[in-house]
């Protein structure tokens, strides 16, 4: 736990360093294009371990992890055009988002196993995820 909160803490540092150097628009482009890659290999690791049966859990990762760099990605290169007019590509936003949701329900169906239970409860935290999702959208 020390070495990943001196990790984050130098991180953060960075990043505050190169927002007087280039601007906060410019570091936060730089931000997300990185994790969107990075997001992507980690993605493709995650599929490798699941072709060689490593881990249960691997299709899920690999599936939200390619939804939050594909996700990332169009949000990155929507701001770099600044095209304030997105309607074009939504399609795309939805399919990456749709991966990235599907990866998260694949999660909870592994995860539920580890609870001990069986079925469709896996869907709970999922259904209370859209509701709360819904909730706010209805208040705001």
């Amino acid at each position: 736990m020390k070495q990943a909160l001196i990790l984050y803490g130098a991180i953060f540092a960075l990043a505050l360093v190169g927002i007087s150097l280039i601007g906060t628009t410019h570091m936060m482009l730089v931000g997300y294009g990185a994790i969107a890659v990075m997001a992507l290999i980690i993605s493709g690791t995650f599929f490798w371990l699941w072709q060689v049966r490593a881990t249960p859990l691997a299709l899920g990762m690999s599936f939200s992890w390619a939804g939050v760099g594909l996700t990332l990605g169009w949000w990155w290169l929507m701001q770099i055009q600044s095209s304030g007019d997105c309607q074009g590509s939504i399609v795309f936003l939805f399919a990456f988002l749709s991966l990235l949701m599907a990866g998260a329900i694949l999660h909870f169906a592994v995860i539920q196993g580890s609870f001990g239970y069986q079925g469709l409860s896996f869907l709970a935290p999922v259904i209370g995820a859209l509701l709360l999702s819904l909730g706010v959208l209805w208040v705001m």
